[in-house]
């Protein structure tokens, strides 16, 4: 079982599909961070040992989010006329191929087509 963050700029029903093949998800919603600092967000993951999900390029800066020093940040990147339905089953497809140690402190970036990751 991973443990996500789900940034605002996800949909919720990410989180039930998430939760529904066992993962645990926190919504920045749900803890009064929203409009926050993408270093409120980040340091707020890293308290609670979550997995950054968003759709936020900014969190792909590794100057500002140095590979290795955090639980793992994963960026999904689809255009936003695609159906939440199906971008919910490219997320949990490929998140079903990653496991706890692929994902910690790296970078990846899951779209329609491929998964990318950046490790330390």
């Amino acid at each position: 079982m991973l443990k996500f963050l789900l940034d605002e700029n996800m949909p919720r029903s990410t989180a039930k599909a998430l939760e529904k093949i066992g993962h645990e998800v926190m919504d920045v919603r749900d803890y009064n961070l929203s409009g926050k600092s993408d270093e409120k967000i980040f340091e707020f993951a890293q308290h609670e040992k979550a997995i950054i999900l968003t759709a936020d390029r900014g969190f792909g800066n590794i100057l500002r989010f140095p590979l290795g020093k955090h639980n793992g940040i994963v960026i999904a990147n689809f255009p936003n006329e695609m159906a939440t339905i199906e971008m919910n089953s490219y997320i949990i497809k490929r998140i079903q191929d990653l496991s706890e140690k692929e994902i910690s402190g790296s970078l990846i970036v899951i779209d329609s087509q491929k998964i990318r990751t950046r490790k330390s």
